[in-house]
């Protein structure tokens, strides 16, 4: 394998797991911790993400809660997750937090799943643009004699099916995310 098919190779996978991380953030109607992923509030004039201040536990299904390490944060824990776009409105006993997750109604399904496959498609799109700067760099390592005409074509091939794998993988990823929040 050719140096650019091993960093190809590593961009593509990197892509995936982003999808992967994007798609875990999607609301879908069932708790899941990484919803919190992307909040993070000032601590000590240090933006903090919200998982390194506080335990994040699902006591059912339709519950997360968050119980802060430092009690002194509970206010601004609970005013970073009003300010966030998560449409949850967070409980405050005092000790903790409690975020209960709505059902999704038929018309929040559609729309999510309208959002997850337009992030499948912006994958897609990532994965276009490193197959073609792949076959770029293979393109120039041909003109400056670096590989003969044979290495050439059997790189651009191998990347080819690196791309169809990839496409594959995140076909599949969003399948199962859009089967999640339709069946709900």
């Amino acid at each position: 394998m050719s140096s650019a098919q091993e960093i190809y190779k590593e961009k593509m996978s990197k892509t995936l797991s982003v999808l992967k991380e994007d798609l875990n953030t999607v609301r879908a109607g069932r708790a899941n911790a990484a919803l919190l992923d992307q909040i993070s509030l000032d601590y000590y004039g240090t933006q903090t993400p919200l998982k390194n201040l506080a335990n994040i536990q699902v006591p059912d299904p339709r519950t997360l809660m968050i119980i802060p390490f430092d009690p002194s944060t509970l206010k601004s824990i609970e005013k970073a997750i009003q300010v966030s776009n998560l449409g949850i409105n967070p409980t405050n006993d005092g000790k903790n937090i409690r975020l209960v997750i709505p059902p999704l109604t038929e018309e929040r399904r559609k729309d999510l799943t309208k959002l997850i496959k337009k992030m499948g498609e912006e994958s897609k799109v990532a994965v276009r643009n490193l197959r073609r700067d792949a076959n770029e760099s293979v393109k120039k390592a041909e003109k400056a004699g670096e590989l003969t005409e044979d290495d050439v074509k059997k790189d651009l091939d191998e990347i080819q099916k690196m791309t169809d794998k990839c496409m594959k993988d995140i076909e599949a990823i969003i399948a199962s995310k859009d089967k999640e929040i339709m069946e709900l």
